[in-house]
């Protein structure tokens, strides 16, 4: 048998992963020419920041899972993982593919919405699967604002 780990890390792996076939090069080249607001000092780490927030997702979702593996309760918590997980790799393919920055911003508010969803459910369960999420949480609001104030300089994009 599979151990749950496994599962819960391979979905995650392969969705974070997958939305790299939707880019096409001249969306990517698009979003490389607007400007960005001067503070952005750490773009190059987002990569990194956004592989931490999917380990510690899918960490606390296998916390939940161990919790009561099977149950429909639990298998409605998956779901919602997952469709956290899908809502936030959307951003940069939607997002590119739209050509707007607007369409980034409500993907992103909407990633944060169901991430607090996501925390008030698991509250009573586990208090490390919550503290897993935080990561997600804190760094979401920065993530939607930073496009916001791309779009707010690039409103003629």
């Amino acid at each position: 048998m599979i151990k749950s780990w496994i599962i819960i890390g391979s979905v995650t792996f392969f969705i974070a992963f997958s939305s790299s076939f939707f880019i096409r090069s001249r969306d990517a080249q698009w979003f490389r020419h607007l400007q960005r607001p001067s503070w952005l000092t750490f773009e190059r780490l987002i990569p990194l920041i956004w592989t931490t927030i999917f380990t510690c997702g899918a960490w606390s979702a296998y916390i939940i899972w161990e919790q009561e593996p099977g149950t429909q309760k639990t298998w409605s918590l998956m779901t919602l993982y997952l469709l956290l997980e899908i809502v936030t790799i959307s951003y940069t393919p939607v997002m590119f593919r739209t050509q707007s920055l607007q369409v980034g911003t409500i993907i992103g508010g909407t990633g944060f919405v169901l991430g607090i969803i996501l925390i008030l459910s698991i509250w009573q369960i586990n208090s490390w699967a919550v503290i897993l999420l935080l990561p997600y949480i804190f760094w979401s609001p920065i993530g939607t604002y930073t496009t916001w104030e791309m779009s707010r300089i690039n409103s003629e994009s």
